[in-house]
């Protein structure tokens, strides 16, 4: 497992909301506790060398400013409603290339509506939306990797 994963998997969890996740791999073992506003990360590795260890602990500092980032961006869009990703992948506003985008900002919605594709395993899923309204902001960049559960569009139901 890379820093760039272990940065990954902090992030995705201050975004879940979940308090404890813990991962276990072959010679890896990583804990992830939030709460109270603060991300208390505990990583054990047994086959890794001393010299990586400093760097690892770099990833601590970085997640704790963003946490209460992400709630007060929430509370601001209380009357939007939220897109999420189902699945993991790329996120595509295209069907293709040479097409247009499914959705644009301003752009009337309704359930069932296509308003995205997300690439995962070579598979294109196309993303319906399950709520009516209209495109306030798209989140997420062309050719950008989702997580699932990741927000995806902001939509004003009015």
């Amino acid at each position: 497992m890379e820093l760039k994963d272990i940065q990954n998997l902090i992030k995705f969890v201050a975004k879940s909301g979940a308090s404890e996740v813990k991962l276990e791999m072959e010679d890896i073992k990583i804990t992830v506790k939030t709460g109270s506003g603060k991300t208390e990360t505990t990583i054990l590795q047994s086959a890794i060398s001393p010299a990586h260890m400093p760097v690892v602990s770099q990833v601590a500092p970085q997640t704790e400013p963003a946490a209460p980032i992400a709630p007060a961006a929430v509370e601001e869009d209380t009357n939007l409603l939220t897109i999420t990703s189902p699945i993991i992948g790329t996120f595509y506003r295209k069907p293709s290339p040479d097409k247009a985008n499914f959705v644009e900002i301003g752009d009337s919605v309704s359930s069932d509506s296509v308003v995205c594709v997300i690439e995962a395993m070579k598979l294109f899923n196309e993303i319906e939306s399950e709520v009516s309204g209209k495109i306030v902001k798209i989140l997420v960049d062309d050719s950008s990797p989702v997580e699932f559960g990741q927000p995806l569009f902001l939509v004003d139901p009015s």
